[in-house]
């Protein structure tokens, strides 16, 4: 392909090379490889179930550790809460009160999400500033035209003339509804955030945002700071980035050329959320937890969610502990066929390692460094909820093209939906990742390690997207807790479902664990 000066600037602007885009194309033309699933992960194989006592005693060795940690929470909150209101934008676009009831509409299109939205109007946080708004705009006019006052409300909530909820940063809108105030999920994130990220009084928070809600952001925390900061006996120290336009990638067209605008340029579009995992590799701790900005509860939920994020944290930090004690063994002195014995076992019980074939073949001299190449790695300790059917990833033994079998998380688009084998595997699963993670990125001498060398290429996905009515093709990175983390040493457990509580359309908003009782 010839770049025109108009794609050179652009390139240069975006700090993308024209090798990255050749490489891409590459991509498009010779297709991903689905995941090639082994197993699902279940408990007892690839996923631990702890007792309370045992729970206790991780919670226990974290908090005799904390004082000395340097801990973060990291929270993707780059998104709109546009995709929370697609069934009111429907019914926008719809809707005609002069031609039906809503009742009518609501039948006639099988619309029980508008519905549900309906009935539960006013437990919403968001009710009684849309009511103040619309008295203020129409007063007492045609009060008592139910319909006509639901299409208004829906209107004056979502639109740009309105309250514009619909281009709001989803962090930022009000989820939760209190007795003195309405809280949004970026709030949520400070309170659960003292619970259990928190050293010597200081909470450290990073939010990967939108640039354009940047100033938003600061806006709200400074509105809201003195109160959450005297409430929660915590200050707060929060950071905020943004996804590099460097992280996306070329959009084509169904015969993989470079898809052109009508302006003439090329369409460049996000990568996903496995770009993040630069945001990451940025941060300085010695862990992370790392939780999706939809994820919160209200206050009375808020221990009991962040006991389990202590249970990951105590399991990790002992992980660490014994993978440290092992490699500065090895710097110390040769290791011992005991102790080489020692070593395979720590991985293969904890780490579920599935060691190379002719690990028994080798050399002991070679063996040594096969361990510590092993050992040596980033840890993730993710929790894992019981499958209730909600859309999203799971965890699997999956076979990568070198042979190696490990546990990852698998989107269910990276798996092949034409074979009845893997689909089989995926209907045996018993669990799915709610993205709760904590993660240690720093080696045993407390250097930190540089993500970008375990991320397995070949896990990302091409998707099928339309723009203005044309078929394009875009690719998306190896997803930030899928693809990006495949060569991290990964831990399973099973934690209760009080843990997830996402908000992906308005109406969870309903759900227990986001009212107060």
């Amino acid at each position: 392909m010839n770049f025109t000066p108009k794609d050179t600037e652009t390139l240069l602007k975006k700090g993308i090379s024209q090798e990255q885009v050749y490489s891409q194309i590459e991509l498009f033309k010779q297709g991903l490889p689905y995941i090639d699933l082994r197993d699902p992960a279940i408990i007892g194989h690839g996923i631990y179930a702890y007792t309370k006592e045992e729970e206790e005693t991780f919670i226990t060795y974290f908090e005799k550790q904390r004082a000395s940690l340097d801990l973060l929470k990291f929270i993707p909150a780059s998104g709109a809460a546009t995709r929370m209101f697609k069934f009111l934008f429907e019914f926008i676009e719809d809707y005609d009160s002069s031609k039906e009831t809503v009742n009518a509409y609501i039948n006639r299109k099988k619309a029980q999400d508008l519905r549900l939205f309906f009935v539960g109007l006013d437990s919403f946080p968001f009710y009684k500033r849309v009511r103040k708004k619309l008295k203020k705009v129409y007063g007492k006019k045609d009060q008592t035209n139910v319909d006509l006052n639901r299409i208004r409300f829906v209107k004056m909530m979502l639109e740009e003339e309105g309250l514009n909820f619909g281009n709001k940063p989803k962090g930022l809108f009000p989820f939760h509804k209190y007795k003195s105030h309405n809280a949004s999920a970026f709030e949520e994130h400070l309170f659960e955030a003292a619970l259990y990220a928190k050293t010597k009084d200081t909470a450290r928070l990073h939010f990967t945002i939108s640039k354009e809600h940047y100033q938003k952001f600061e806006k709200q925390f400074s509105k809201t700071q003195k109160r959450i900061e005297e409430k929660t006996a915590t200050r707060f120290d929060i950071t905020y980035s943004f996804q590099s336009p460097a992280t996306d990638t070329i959009a084509v067209t169904e015969n993989n050329d470079p898809f052109r605008q009508e302006n003439g340029c090329m369409l460049f579009r996000p990568g996903g959320h496995g770009s993040l995992i630069q945001n990451l590799n940025e941060q300085e701790a010695d862990i992370v937890f790392i939780k999706n900005i939809d994820n919160v509860v209200v206050h009375t939920y808020e221990k009991e969610v962040a006991y389990y994020k202590k249970v990951l944290a105590g399991k990790l930090l002992k992980l660490q502990q014994q993978a440290f004690s092992y490699l500065e063994q090895m710097d110390d002195h040769e290791i011992s066929e005991s102790e080489i014995l020692e070593i395979v076992h720590f991985l293969q019980n904890e780490f579920s390692l599935k060691l190379a074939r002719d690990f028994e073949k080798f050399s002991q001299k070679y063996q040594i460094e096969y361990l510590r190449e092993q050992l040596d790695k980033p840890i993730r300790v993710c929790g894992m909820v019981k499958n209730e059917g909600e859309p999203g990833g799971g965890p699997f033994w999956v076979k990568h093209e070198s042979g190696r079998i490990s546990l990852q998380i698998v989107e269910s688009v990276q798996i092949d939906p034409d074979n009845p084998h893997q689909q089989s595997i995926v209907t045996k699963a018993t669990h799915f990742n709610p993205v709760d993670l904590v993660c240690g990125i720093r080696n045993y001498k407390g250097e930190k390690y540089d993500l970008t060398k375990f991320i397995d290429t070949k896990a990302a996905f091409i998707a099928h997207k339309t723009v203005a009515e044309k078929p394009i093709k875009a690719l998306e990175h190896p997803g930030l807790w899928n693809g990006a983390m495949a060569f991290w040493n990964t831990i399973f457990v099973e934690v209760p479902l009080i843990t997830f509580n996402p908000v992906k359309t308005v109406n969870d908003l309903l759900k227990p664990a986001h009212l107060m009782k």
